[in-house]
């Protein structure tokens, strides 16, 4: 079974290689890894040594701390519902790339954050 924090930084890794629009390849290709390396890293069951998340923070464009974000919210096994991921998940699912890059154009709009579009 996974180490709560691994299980954390590993859902950490999904969202924002999801919002990058990157796949599971496109990112193991960049650290010369197998795609089954990322999701080994991405269910928990492989722990990411520091040099490596060093690695992912750069390619994803994101500071290494954003992987241990809301981690002090974890407690017992009862994993918190990452409303984050839930919208990551229900733009992945949408088709129509028009209609995706409206959404994301909203959102950047709305946040104030570019949105990294690599493909």
């Amino acid at each position: 079974m996974a180490h709560p924090v691994d299980a954390h930084v590993g859902r950490k890794l999904k969202q924002i290689r999801t919002l990058r629009r990157m796949s599971q390849t496109d990112v193991a290709r960049k650290l010369n890894l197998s795609f089954q390396q990322i999701q080994k890293y991405e269910i928990g069951s492989n722990r990411i040594a520091a040099s490596r998340l060093f690695e992912l923070s750069e390619t994803l464009d994101v500071p290494p701390s954003y992987f241990f974000e809301g981690l002090n919210q974890i407690s017992g096994d009862q994993p918190k519902q990452d409303t984050g991921m839930e919208i990551v998940s229900a733009l992945a699912a949408i088709k129509d790339a028009a209609i995706k890059n409206r959404i994301v154009t909203f959102i950047e709009d709305v946040s104030g954050v570019t949105v990294s579009r690599q493909r």
